[in-house]
């Protein structure tokens, strides 16, 4: 068994047997000879480069690593948060101003097909978000939209209503759509009024992000909470930016399905982010799992982890990645392109390092994994965006990564892609 298998299987957490008889299946049908060898061979040269950059080698301590890197992340934050005109949420209802200007100058989304406003206030009609009244005074659904706004509201349902009453308007509404009830809009980026932090801090339990988004209503939403932890715009920025390039992917699958006679079942399984958990096809084709959302998230050992698949919003991410590169060659000088650009080509990289025990440990260098890491301010070190970048680029360099998102699109609803 060549060093490759063994140091890939190892970062991805399978025998090297299974990626042995996948890279023989693979090779056979894309022609391709070597991938995994030339994957272990890019990811060796990327960590050599980066450790020799932060003045470190790979015989450097898992601590040592990690540290240096989590400065270059803190460096980063800093230009990115002056870049930004040193954004201060509370004052850009209104106006966004350079936050949402650079993430739109960076990548500006194409129209996406979502429910129509007026249905949406319609389906609110019938299905009234109680909590939302009874904090604002208002008698219906209608006044409340006219009064606060449609973005704001259908954003803050997230926050103000229980789990009952999304799961209801969810199954039950959304049960009479048509595609007259859908149209094509642009993808809208809203930052909300300060009042809002208000109502979510009385109806959340938990600390909650921020940011989020409304596939099926094509928003994209920030809530005003002060930027005040160390990693914080690069996290906000980079979520734009991710779900600028998620939200189309979506609208485009709406599009793809939206004349079929299951439309309904298949809209609700793309926002429940639905991941197969039937066996993968047992015959003579070789099958990819589908993998929506990050399984790791709820659980690290979920056995769909293990075996070959490929994950569209690790795609996001690589999107999101090359979008800063991009954003580095707008900025300026060399120091700053160095500190944006440094991180695009990293998201699949990881080795292991020994750590101040002996034990080795894993460290990723995917800049997503980082800035959670460091935003989350625990002991926990985030590993699965890089894990999940990696199957994604052994896929793409057997078949081509238009090819993956392509098959992706294709075999989403069905959860494999089979060769």
């Amino acid at each position: 068994m060549r060093d490759s298998y063994n140091k890939i299987s190892k970062i991805l957490r399978v025998s090297p047997e299974l990626l042995l008889n996948l890279d023989q299946k693979m090779s056979a049908i894309s022609g391709q000879e070597g991938v995994i060898d030339d994957i272990a061979q890019q990811n060796d040269i990327l960590v050599s480069r980066t450790l020799t950059e932060m003045g470190l080698s790979v015989d450097s301590s898992a601590e040592e690593v990690y540290g240096a890197l989590i400065r270059n992340l803190m460096h980063l934050d800093e230009y990115l948060y002056k870049a930004l005109d040193k954004p201060d949420l509370s004052k850009m209802s209104v106006a966004c101003g350079k936050l949402c200007e650079m993430a739109l100058r960076v990548f500006n989304p194409p129209k996406g097909l979502f429910i129509k406003k007026e249905k949406v206030a319609e389906l609110l009609e019938k299905f009234p978000p109680d909590n939302m009244l009874y904090h604002f005074g208002y008698a219906n659904s209608r006044e409340l939209i006219e009064k606060e706004g449609f973005s704001s509201v259908v954003s803050a349902l997230r926050f103000t209503q229980n789990q009952e009453w999304m799961h209801k308007f969810f199954d039950t509404a959304y049960q009479g759509l048509t595609p007259d009830d859908f149209e094509e809009r642009d993808v809208e980026l809203k930052v909300l009024e300060t009042k809002w932090l208000g109502v979510a801090e009385k109806f959340l339990e938990k600390k909650y992000h921020n940011i989020s988004h409304l596939k099926e209503y094509g928003i994209i939403f920030i809530i005003p909470l002060p930027i005040d932890t160390p990693g914080e715009t690069t996290r906000m920025f980079t979520l734009i930016l991710h779900y600028l390039h998620e939200v189309p992917f979506y609208a485009g699958l709406f599009r793809r399905f939206m004349y079929d006679k299951d439309f309904i079942a298949k809209l609700q399984s793309l926002l429940r982010g639905d991941v197969s958990d039937r066996p993968l096809p047992d015959g003579k084709k070789i099958s990819w799992r589908v993998v929506q959302r990050y399984l790791a998230k709820d659980d690290e050992n979920d056995f769909r982890l293990m075996e070959q698949h490929v994950n569209p919003e690790a795609d996001h991410w690589f999107r999101a990645e090359n979008d800063l590169g991009r954003l580095s060659r707008m900025l300026g000088n060399n120091e700053e392109r160095f500190s944006l650009g440094y991180w695009t080509g990293l998201d699949f990289v990881g080795n292991f390092f020994k750590d101040k025990n002996g034990k080795e440990k894993l460290v990723s260098f995917a800049l997503i994994d980082l800035i959670m890491s460091l935003v989350k301010k625990s002991q926990i070190k985030y590993l699965y965006h890089q894990q999940e970048a990696m199957w994604n680029k052994m896929f793409s360099e057997y078949l081509g990564r238009e090819t993956m998102n392509r098959m992706i699109e294709e075999n989403i609803i069905k959860g494999f892609i089979e060769l």
